[in-house]
């Protein structure tokens, strides 16, 4: 299997570069071989050749360098996610495929177009919280850390229901962008290693078998750990 890691180095806070990691690790306990390629900047990509994508979050000034670059293969990765092939999206880097980014200071860039969201930066103000979301495919919440500036309006369909923390916009219950096998959120932290159900639950789609997870003791427990503790947090709210 090959996974391509976007923007490696553009678009890595938050200890982005673990994701990939622990999908490569998941893959190859369970028997597949994996090859990770690391893209970047000017660099020629095929994304047909790819069985996952996945693109970090970086700062809003990375995020427009990747922004304009990307440009170049915006049919490509459009007809990628038609196709159905799996790509994960975390902090501001599926803000890209909207429709718009407008920052604090009034400029709007153009975005990808593959979703109809629009997005505004909120005047270099940063909001920041731990987080509980739950889904409709994963019998368990996911937990995790938000750290943005921007509100995102027009997502359809929503990818979590917040339960705890914050959403795509002020007030706004739900949180992330899913269309098909994309999957966008600003949960970092990294997001598949806070959460091996959701690990598990990508890997599956890949291997279109259940994947090996007896590995994963400390995934879990962390996990186990950091879900009590934010519940407990959320009830005395």
């Amino acid at each position: 299997m090959k996974i391509l890691h976007y923007y490696h180095d553009l678009m890595n806070l938050y200890g982005d570069y673990a994701n990939v990691s622990a999908m490569r690790r998941i893959l190859e306990k369970s028997g597949e071989s994996v090859t990770v390629d690391r893209r970047s900047l000017g660099e020629d990509v095929d994304f047909s050749e790819y069985d996952f994508l996945y693109i970090g979050s970086g700062t809003e000034q990375n995020q427009r360098v990747a922004l304009a670059d990307l440009h170049r293969h915006a049919d490509a990765l459009r007809q990628y996610i038609a196709d159905g092939r799996l790509a994960l999206m975390t902090g501001n880097s599926f803000e890209m495929l909207g429709r718009t980014i407008t920052d604090a200071a009034g400029t709007t860039y153009e975005g990808l177009g593959v979703f109809d969201f629009t997005v505004t930066e909120q005047n270099k103000t940063r909001v920041t919280a731990d987080v509980i979301y739950t889904c409709d495919f994963l019998a368990e919440p996911l937990v995790g850390f938000v750290n943005k500036c921007s509100e995102i309006k027009g997502t359809n369909p929503t990818l979590f229901t917040v339960k705890m923390g914050l959403g795509n916009f002020d007030g706004d219950k739900r949180e992330g962008v899913r269309v098909r096998s994309c999957y966008g959120t600003h949960l970092t932290g990294p997001v598949l290693i806070k959460n091996p159900h959701f690990l598990a639950f990508l890997a599956k789609k890949l291997l279109g078998r259940e994947p090996e997870t007896g590995y994963l003791t400390y995934e879990k427990a962390g996990y186990a750990v950091t879900l009590s503790e934010l519940s407990r947090r959320a009830d005395a709210e």
